[in-house]
């Protein structure tokens, strides 16, 4: 099933192909990515900054954040890394 909105610029908000859904800014740069299972955000998620570079990288488990988490700061750097458990952040990591 294909699914598809737009920005009132005529922009593609997001699109489904298959089990891949992708979220996209005005700009068309990819805002999110990742699979759906059973139309709930399932497996690894990427996150994006208005200016493509790679923002948060997730996992979830029927649609709550469960399993690995890392964030980049705006150049790129390592900010932390945290572990969810059905939503609930058990451990978390700060980089400076």
């Amino acid at each position: 099933m294909q699914k598809e909105n737009q920005y009132a610029n005529g922009q593609v908000q997001q699109s489904q192909s298959g089990n891949i859904l992708t979220y996209y800014f005005k700009t068309g740069i990819v805002k999110a990515q990742g699979p759906l299972k059973e139309n709930l955000m399932d497996g690894q998620w990427n996150f994006y900054r208005e200016n493509g570079i790679l923002w948060q990288v997730g996992n979830f488990k029927k649609g709550v954040k469960h399993g690995s988490w890392v964030r980049y700061n705006k150049v790129g750097a390592l900010e932390y890394e945290a572990h969810f458990e059905e939503g609930k952040e058990v451990s978390k990591r700060l980089y400076h």
